[in-house]
């Protein structure tokens, strides 16, 4: 390990999310000097908080919501609750405060299904934040990062895609995601403005609150909820463990190799959902099975190439879904004591 990251300022837009802190805690680790920008108002404490009806295991979400500032807060990350949305604000403190080397874009609304929802409150807390945080970049940062998803690629339409892939994205979230793209990159154009763009895909690890499938699997597990599945559980998409985005994303920062480059960066091998509900049932035996049909706005995916990570930047995935997915269990019962968490 070396220490290029150390004394570096990285500016974290939406950074206290679930990849945000993940990336912040790593990024102190390293002995960068971490600046998170959130208003926590999209998926995070505050919105959690108001007691939004529809939400589910509110007390558990909150616990994982704290902990994350905790972490951050011993690790001697500076959280900052900055809307991103109000231009002036982030200017000021871009400018007078952090003076950050690197920018990381990460606020968004992180789920496809509540964007197409709200599709106002999608671009609000997407694109205008991500608009204002470049306008603040141009001839300050030397970096910028914008993590976008693989949403972007719609309908897969080989088994494995590399960046190269068409674009097509269907609904909202990958719109959006993909409009951020183009952005990025015209600023790159037009105030020569060094970019790295990063396409995950399928993240689980310890304090989501997204309610992603494995999130949902493990939790309703938990409180003797059925597992729902979309159909026989043949839909393939490339699992990745929060650890080896964060490790491509510090790769990403360290390396002038990622200036001007877009990555696909997750496990880089499709897996089955019924392998991990198979995962699931082995810890859970008790647990029951519900069929359910399929969004059709989700598109096919499955295996997102990441040779172009591993040759330019040494991109080395760690954990399989056999390793990662166990350790997100132990991690579920180590904070809930083995108890189910209580449903509202």
């Amino acid at each position: 390990m070396t220490d290029a990251l150390r004394g570096r300022r990285v500016a974290l837009v939406g950074g206290a999310g679930f990849i945000g802190h993940n990336l912040a805690l790593a990024l102190a680790g390293r002995g960068a000097a971490v600046h998170v920008i959130d208003s926590l108002q999209v998926n995070n404490l505050v919105a959690i908080a108001a007691k939004m009806p529809e939400l589910v295991n509110r007390d558990l979400y909150l616990r994982i919501c704290q902990e994350r500032l905790d972490l951050m807060h011993r690790a001697g990350v500076e959280l900052h609750p900055v809307d991103a949305r109000e231009y002036h604000m982030l200017g000021h403190l871009f400018t007078h405060e952090i003076q950050p080397q690197v920018i990381v874009h990460l606020a968004a609304v992180a789920h496809a299904g509540k964007s197409n929802k709200d599709p106002f409150s999608t671009f609000d807390h997407s694109l205008r934040t991500l608009e204002n945080a470049l306008d603040h970049a141009r001839g300050n940062a030397e970096h910028f990062i914008y993590l976008s998803s693989s949403m972007v690629y719609g309908n897969f339409r080989t088994a494995a895609v590399d960046e190269d892939h068409p674009l097509e994205p269907l609904g909202i979230y990958g719109a959006l995601k993909l409009a951020g793209e183009k952005i990025v990159i015209a600023y790159q154009q037009v105030f020569s403005l060094p970019y790295t763009i990063i396409r995950p895909s399928a993240l689980y690890g310890p304090r989501c609150v997204s309610r992603r499938v494995g999130q949902v699997f493990i939790e309703n597990a938990l409180n003797g909820s059925k597992l729902q599945v979309t159909g026989n559980g043949s839909e393939e998409l490339d699992f990745t463990y929060v650890d080896d985005l964060v490790d491509g994303v510090l790769l990403a920062i360290e390396k002038t190799e990622a200036r001007n480059q877009i990555f696909n960066m997750t496990f880089g091998r499709s897996r089955k959902v019924a392998e991990m509900l198979e995962i699931v049932l082995k810890h859970f035996p008790d647990a029951k099975v519900d069929r359910v049909e399929r969004d059709a706005l989700m598109p096919v995916r499955g295996t997102l190439k990441i040779d172009r990570a591993a040759r330019l930047l040494g991109y080395s995935p760690r954990f399989p879904l056999e390793v990662g997915f166990p350790r997100y269990i132990d991690w579920y019962r180590s904070l809930t004591g083995g108890e189910p968490p209580r449903v509202r």
